[in-house]
């Protein structure tokens, strides 16, 4: 006699019973492009469906994001002016920092979490202060510390420091401790790889490099045991949420990190791989609400509690 394993398959109703991972609308963090202007709703070509707005025309998509019951989202600021250091990031009556009073006042149940970086708001699109055609670690977390002050004197509910400077999350948590905001919460970036998966958001916040790349600070693809390493660090600084990035080609990394880690675990589910499902989907290759869903399952599967990803809306609504 052997096992007859698909006894636990034969219907619907005994698949549901008896499913190990369930996703949910509350697993979601949504990112929102936010450019300084007025009158901007324009779609980003290489990503269907995400848009960037100005904060006169993004309460249609708000009102979207509430109404599908989504947790939160997660903002991107596009400045109308940049500089070698991004000293936009500390900015009090800067994009980013509009957006979350606007946000905090009119949609008050959303919870807004901010990205932490430079790459947005530096003429030469790396994540801080350049030296010697190399970007300086120790000058950039002094900016760091401004930014993230100015955020938390905004109202933002949780920051994201995303550029993988060695020494962020404790020189986040001292400044955040030093001015009083000492129960705001920190989602590190804390394993971040230099993937070829981000190319669409560079082109949706104007973010490329002009010259090198990110390697010297983003993680090799290569590499597993670094990431608990690097996490490690965080969780040591006093990150709250320990993050993944990206998310489909890296589901080993999320695994270990929530085998090794008593915090949750977050992964962003980035532009690229949005964008491959998208085109594949246009060219009638994939059924892509499908492929979406079961993207979306394996990350949870693999560990992640947070998800951060553009497919939030789609994926909500069918869970409904």
């Amino acid at each position: 006699m052997y096992n007859r394993t698909r006894r636990l398959r034969k219907s619907p109703g005994i698949r549901r019973l008896v499913q190990e991972t369930k996703l949910s609308v509350d697993d979601f963090v949504y990112p929102l492009f936010i450019e300084e202007g007025i009158g901007i709703s324009s779609e980003i070509p290489s990503m269907p469906g995400i848009n960037r707005y100005s904060l006169d025309r993004v309460s249609k998509e708000l009102d979207e994001v509430v109404k599908l019951n989504i947790p939160a989202v997660l903002l991107f600021g596009i400045p109308s002016n940049k500089d070698d250091v991004g000293t936009e990031t500390w900015n009090d009556n800067g994009i980013i920092q509009k957006a979350i009073r606007f946000i905090k006042k009119n949609y008050p149940t959303l919870y807004v979490i901010t990205d932490v970086c430079f790459c947005e708001y530096t003429t030469h699109g790396h994540c801080g202060i350049i030296h010697d055609n190399d970007l300086d670690n120790d000058a950039t977390l002094i900016n760091i510390a401004k930014q993230v002050v100015s955020h938390a004197k905004a109202g933002v509910d949780m920051v994201a420091p995303s550029g993988m400077m060695d020494g962020t999350i404790q020189m986040v948590r001292e400044a955040l401790d030093n001015t009083g905001f000492i129960n705001l919460p920190i989602m590190a970036y804390s394993v971040k790889y230099a993937s070829a998966f981000y190319g669409p958001f560079r082109d949706a916040a104007d973010s490329a490099p002009t010259f090198g790349d990110r390697k010297t600070y983003q993680m090799n693809p290569a590499n597993r045991d670094e990431g608990i390493r690097e996490a490690n660090f965080d969780d040591q600084e006093g990150a709250d949420i320990l993050m993944v990035k990206p998310a489909l080609s890296y589901l080993d990394i999320i695994s270990d990190l929530k085998n090794n880690f008593d915090r949750p675990i977050a992964c962003y589910n980035v532009s690229g791989e949005y964008a491959m499902i998208k085109a594949a989907e246009e060219k009638g290759w994939i059924d892509g609400e499908k492929v979406m869903m079961e993207s979306l399952l394996s990350m949870k599967r693999a560990g992640a509690s947070i998800i951060i990803t553009y497919f939030a809306k789609e994926a909500a609504r069918l869970l409904s």
